[in-house]
């Protein structure tokens, strides 16, 4: 008997998982199986209905496109809106320029020619952001209105007003604007015409900076 048990009488193996799967298709309710004759009525039925839920998911996708869209269509709307156009930059950059203009002729027209005061706001207007050394800018910004003088000479001039200009110091400036009380400007010499002319972009660019630090 024991020989029969550890021999011949063995378990039968365990079924596979393709076994089990194939007995559940065959235990499921027959309207839970696939249609595999396509001629049963039944088949036609259960071949609409699927494309009917075909055509739901087509018409889900249509109307998923059509408002990704809209929506997309949307935020451009709201970006153009905050977001500057060049026009409206340009109007900026030419308010920025026309009020500094005014600032400089209520200070200065009574004697500097109002010519070099809306040259000297323009230009200061123009590089104010530029990535240049105080030095550099100021001669850039009177070298128009000074052809006579080389871009060396004018640096050398403009350095105690860039120093001046680093440091929040207007020592340098209003002496040399000082020049102005009692002297029209055609009596100015040269050096106290360049001298003049820097402090006033001097003054432009703090002027400048006053109003960025405003916005």
């Amino acid at each position: 008997m024991a020989h029969k048990i550890n021999g011949s009488d063995t378990f039968p193996s365990l079924p596979s998982q393709v076994d089990l799967e194939l007995l559940e298709a065959l235990l499921e309710p027959e309207d839970a199986n696939y249609p595999w004759n396509p001629g049963d009525e039944e088949s036609e039925a259960y071949f609409q209905e699927l494309e009917q839920q075909f055509g739901m998911e087509d018409l889900q996708g249509v109307e998923l496109m059509r408002r990704s869209q809209d929506f997309y269509g949307h935020l451009d709307t709201l970006w153009s809106s905050i977001t500057p156009t060049p026009d409206q930059n340009h109007n900026l950059q030419q308010a920025v320029v026309l009020n500094l203009q005014e600032t400089l002729r209520t200070n200065f027209s009574a004697c500097v020619p109002q010519i070099l005061l809306n040259t000297i706001a323009s230009k200061a207007a123009e590089i104010f952001a530029a990535r240049q050394l105080i030095s550099e800018q100021l001669v850039e910004c009177v070298q128009t209105v000074l052809p006579a003088w080389g871009t060396e000479d004018l640096i050398v001039l403009a350095r105690p007003f860039a120093y001046a200009m680093r440091s929040s110091e207007s020592q340098n400036a209003a002496s040399a604007l000082s020049n102005l009380q009692n002297s029209e400007w055609t009596a100015l010499s040269e050096v106290d015409k360049a001298k003049v002319s820097l402090a006033i972009a001097s003054y432009a660019f703090t002027e400048l900076n006053k109003s960025q630090s405003e916005v």
